[in-house]
């Protein structure tokens, strides 16, 4: 099982860094596993600015653009079960990773929700993510349902 580790985009920022050394000097990279990154950032500015990529550390990034929100509001991009699946299909083709990196802008809601969900996917008993801090319940609720969907067709 991957450690799901979620946190803010500049925190996800610094985490991938400590990973980076000058060609021929990767020894002295801070840190050495291999994670995978799921960017969530918002669409109403179009992004953060940020573009995570597949590296030497990094096994792959997904990004997605929507924001938090509990229910459809006009100009914004609400959680949708497409969402749901990309996240799924990602988490499940890199569960080999040490680390899933799951981030949004501040790490409490959007990011929380995922992190938790993926923490259950891979059989954790008890979420930090869910327990602790206000995980977004819109996000919540559709990973499970289009868990719970997949799962009847297995």
């Amino acid at each position: 099982m991957p450690h799901i580790l979620v946190c803010s985009v500049f925190d996800a920022f610094e985490y991938c860094m400590d990973h980076y050394a000058p060609f021929g000097l990767e020894e002295f990279a801070e840190r050495k596993d291999r994670y995978a990154v799921i960017s969530i950032q918002d669409s109403h500015t179009g992004g953060f600015g940020i573009r995570f990529c597949e590296s030497a550390s990094c096994t792959g990034a997904l990004t997605l653009l929507f924001d938090d929100i509990i229910r459809p509001v006009d100009g914004a991009v609400f959680f949708s079960a497409e969402h749901a699946d990309r996240i799924i299909d990602f988490a499940l083709a890199h569960q080999d990773a040490d680390t899933i990196l799951v981030h949004c802008y501040a790490g409490e809601s959007r990011s929380r929700a995922v992190g938790g969900f993926l923490e259950k996917l891979f059989g954790a008993e008890r979420s930090r993510y869910l327990d602790t801090g206000s995980p977004n319940e819109a996000i919540l609720r559709t990973l499970n349902e289009q868990w719970v969907l997949r799962s009847d067709h297995l």
